[in-house]
């Protein structure tokens, strides 16, 4: 799932400023626009907190260049926040539920789509 009306996220990498650096790696729009700082080239070797930074450089990027939260809670229309559920990286709805629940997982992160 992507942004409605808009094309996927990319990586977007862009080359260094200094001689011999790796390139910089961004999450960018469709029209290959980014905001905020590059991922960090030396990675957490733990993929779920990979996969936590690179769904965070996204809503950066959807938050500054669009100024809209993404993605969100159909439920409730509030933004989603990645959070670890029993090792699996989730967006997380702070909205309430009926029986007074607060918070539910959406979607896994990467699985928007079934959501």
């Amino acid at each position: 799932m992507t942004l409605p009306g808009q094309g996927p996220l990319q990586l977007l990498a862009q080359p260094s400023y200094e001689a011999g650096e790796p390139e910089y790696v961004y999450v960018a729009l469709a029209n290959g626009e980014w905001h905020g700082s590059h991922l960090y080239p030396k990675a957490p070797e733990d993929s779920a907190h990979a996969l936590a930074i690179v769904a965070d450089a996204a809503q950066d990027t959807v938050a500054e260049r669009l100024w809209q939260a993404w993605p969100l809670c159909v439920e409730h229309d509030l933004g989603l926040h990645t959070r670890d559920v029993e090792g699996l990286l989730s967006w997380w709805c702070a909205g309430r539920r009926p029986g007074g629940g607060r918070g539910h997982i959406c979607a896994a992160v990467g699985a928007l789509d079934t959501f």
